[in-house]
């Protein structure tokens, strides 16, 4: 499961596999709705009488991006064709419109003829029921559409426009679709098809020996027809090459607010590092939604996704990308959960891009026992990361337009939903979406947003309001270290749950126990706090030559080994940076920053090819698992960057 390559604008988001099909296509938010709903849109080449699409085993492949840049840039060699391909692919940083470039060299001697081939497989508004693709001979192009949804396709060369076209059905009965209409060199010219359908189109390159030529495929997507005939005229007018050019130009000016400072840092974590902001990017909607990952590879096991805004990722994603100087960017995230939160004064588990509640799995009732399906650090986290970025960039404009809706409606939820006798958080569900109960991770996440909004109250003259928040606060500390500070192993258990002789420590090592120091519930040098993390460190580190840190001992999720001493779990990106980040912040010295220099370093390595970052990776291979971009990985390695070298400055080296 993953995509390679990814280019969005905020509110259309297309993702490629390693040989470049496309595969998800996001609008008019990213993450909903997915018009290909995972379905691969080929592209392929027929050369002097033969065929292969990209995926044919004799391509030889290399991915990557246009330096600083949402633009990819990847090479494509086919040995028998004596054919290299460039291929450039964007999305308009300011329109829905994706251009793809395509440079061919002819590797040989001999003419050639070049026939390229792309064929749309669309799903529109997330099914294949009621779809039209039609030929528009107004303007020489290819339209899908469904409802309020169209996308046009066209492309050129020296040569001209369009070659050929079909329309046709796909995956009914015997017809697989128009691509298999392809393979011959010709397409049969069906001017309109109605139902479960796709399209198929060429274009035509005659190379000399040792000559090279290019193409352009571009795709307008809209509400309506004009709308996307519009968007065409744009491009023809414009000049595809002008517009490709100009997306790149555009992200390397929005990429440079990041500065060229990084000390002692390998140019791969430097290039990892702006390719994260970059990928962090992409995941956003224009609207305040940010996203876990996109990657619908990750339907077939469970038949739902990641594309959903979950209060806690985002929370923690906006605060590195506010470390990284990108308060505009993050800003409408904050104005969503205020659109969403519950008149309670809570978060739910998630939401989807639009804004409405997304699917859940946390019960409503267990028994006979009522229960508040949710996670209560996806509430606190807002609140402690709008603080984040006050603190960083004293745009005092957005607290106080959030100060009387979002942060004092959740501080009182915070504050009524407590346990009277232990002086901690009722029980909720863990950051992991899966245990109920009292967790340390989640009581320190409360009590910094609960710091924070203190803070804000102090910076409107609410000082009454103040002064509650922070009692309430600093009895939660106490409670904390009352009750979950385990003498007996010398270090913090992950958290409480509930028997029937009373509340019962769990003491399951776990990765997320970072919490203590990163919310603000003790530093990070407090002996306790240190001995945590140095077990952390020690006892979920996986003992293969791929590395890393295990979310928690014996972690179920896609396990890959039983061998618990060994591989406690699989590594995850988070979980491995979680504790670099702790020796970031308890260096003295500039040996002390080795450590997650090194840490940095290996995470660098486990890109897939392309530059993104998985979620977790198998810890015997390495391949990736689950999704791939995950948000919450790319935004961790944002964060990790940007501690390391402002130690390295604190430290004056």
């Amino acid at each position: 499961m993953a995509r390679h390559l990814v280019i969005g604008n905020g509110k259309c988001l297309i993702n490629l596999d390693h040989r470049c099909f496309i595969r998800d296509m996001y609008y008019p938010y990213v993450g909903q709705v997915n018009h290909t709903g995972g379905q691969a849109c080929r592209f392929g080449i027929w050369c002097n009488g033969e065929f292969a699409w990209l995926d044919d085993p004799e391509w030889r492949i290399e991915l990557g991006y246009i330096e600083n840049s949402l633009v990819t840039n990847v090479t494509a060699r086919h040995e028998r064709f004596g054919l290299e391909l460039q291929m450039n692919d964007g999305v308009h940083q300011r329109e829905c419109i994706y251009i793809k470039r395509i440079f061919i060299r002819n590797l040989t001697g001999d003419p050639k003829e070049v026939k390229l081939f792309f064929h749309q497989d669309l799903m529109i508004d997330g099914n294949e029921v009621g779809d039209t693709a039609a030929y528009y001979p107004d303007n020489r192009t290819v339209f899908h559409y469904k409802k309020k949804y169209y996308f046009m396709f066209n492309g050129s060369t020296r040569l001209g426009g369009i070659h050929q076209y079909t329309t046709g059905i796909k995956r009914f009965h015997s017809a697989e679709g128009t691509w298999r209409d392809a393979e011959d060199g010709e397409l049969m010219g069906n001017a309109i098809a109605q139902g479960s359908v796709d399209s198929t189109i060429s274009l035509r390159v005659v190379l000399p020996p040792r000559g090279e030529g290019t193409a352009y495929y571009w795709m307008a997507v809209g509400q309506d027809l004009a709308e996307v005939k519009r968007l065409d005229q744009y491009v023809q007018e414009s000049q595809p090459e002008k517009l490709l050019s100009r997306i790149v130009i555009y992200w390397n000016h929005w990429l440079s607010r990041v500065g060229d400072r990084f000390g002692d840092l390998s140019p791969a974590v430097v290039r990892l590092f702006k390719h994260s902001v970059l990928i962090v990017r992409t995941q956003i909607d224009e609207r305040g939604a940010i996203l876990a990952a996109n990657d619908t590879d990750i339907l077939q096991y469970n038949r739902d996704h990641y594309s959903y805004m979950w209060p806690r990722d985002g929370a923690l994603i906006a605060a590195a990308m506010s470390l990284a100087g990108y308060h505009g960017t993050i800003a409408p995230f904050f104005h969503f959960c205020n659109r969403v939160l519950s008149p309670e004064g809570y978060l739910y588990h998630k939401y989807n891009p639009d804004g409405t509640v997304g699917s859940s799995w946390h019960p409503y009732i267990v028994g006979d026992e009522p229960r508040l399906p949710i996670q209560e650090d996806e509430t606190a986290l807002v609140l402690f990361a709008l603080w984040k970025d006050y603190e960083r960039h004293g745009e005092i404009e957005l607290p106080q337009a959030l100060y009387p809706t979002l942060v004092r409606k959740a501080a009182s939820f915070l504050c009524n939903y407590i346990d009277p006798e232990l002086g901690l958080p009722l029980p909720s569900y863990d950051l992991w979406e899966e245990r109920y109960g009292i967790w340390t991770y989640t009581v320190s996440s409360v009590y910094g947003g609960l710091m924070a909004a203190s803070f804000f109250a102090d910076l409107f003259g609410d000082y009454e309001r103040s002064d509650h928040y922070r009692l309430v606060a600093e009895q939660m500390k106490r409670g904390l270290l009352a009750h979950l500070w385990d003498e007996q192993t010398g270090r913090f258990a992950r958290g409480l749950v509930q028997r029937e002789h009373g509340w019962e420590k769990d003491m399951t090592l776990e990765s997320s126990l970072f919490g203590l120091f990163e919310f603000g519930v003790l530093p990070a040098s407090d002996e306790r706090v240190s001995r945590t993390m140095n077990a952390i460190a020690a006892d979920l580190a996986v003992r293969t030559d791929v590395g890393g840190i295990a979310r928690y001992t014996n972690d179920y999720y896609f396990q890959q080994s039983g061998d618990i001493e060994r591989i406690p779990g699989n590594p995850w990106i988070i979980c491995t940076l979680w504790v670099a980040n702790f020796q970031i912040e308890t260096a003295l010295t500039a040996n002390d920053l080795e450590a997650p220099r090194a840490a940095l370093e290996k995470v660098a390595g486990w890109t897939l090819p392309g530059g993104n970052l998985p979620e977790q990776l198998h810890p015997i291979d390495g391949t990736p698992l689950s999704v791939a971009p995950l948000t919450w990985s790319h935004a961790t390695y944002v964060e990790t960057v940007c501690k390391y070298v402002r130690k390295r400055e604190q430290l004056g080296v």
